[in-house]
């Protein structure tokens, strides 16, 4: 009795040798796939470019509004983020008001949750 493997590498040569003669050329080894996610050349490339910190604004930025909400999104937006505390400019005193006195330690814990306690150790809010 024939091995299982030695018949697939029978098969397999056999369709090899059927694919060169239809072709009228060699059959080249397939080469195996090299496609990498962005995402993945991004994470490995940017602590060596120096970028983590811009990546993490970014991120943070695009899930500003899902933290704090629509109306906040709208009269606020984070700046900068340095050495763990996020910097966030506001449109309106009023606003500034409740954001830094009422709801600063629901939006530090969700950033935390988000985030990580490591990355972002604090919220300031600015007026401007």
């Amino acid at each position: 009795m024939i091995d299982l493997s030695l018949q697939r590498r029978m098969k397999k040569s056999s369709r090899r040798r059927a694919l060169e003669e239809w072709r009228g050329l060699p059959d080249s080894e397939s080469k195996p796939d090299r496609a990498v996610l962005v995402r993945d050349v991004l994470a490995q490339l940017a602590p060596k470019l120096g970028l983590e910190n811009r990546l993490r604004e970014e991120e943070i930025l695009a899930v500003w509004g899902e933290l704090v909400g629509p109306f906040f999104a709208q009269h606020s937006r984070p700046t900068k983020l340095f050495h763990g505390v996020l910097l966030v400019q506001v449109l309106q005193p009023t606003v500034l008001y409740e954001l830094d006195r009422q709801w600063k330690s629901v939006v530090l814990q969700k950033l935390k949750t988000r985030f990580g306690g490591r990355l972002i150790k604090d919220v300031r809010f600015r007026l401007g």
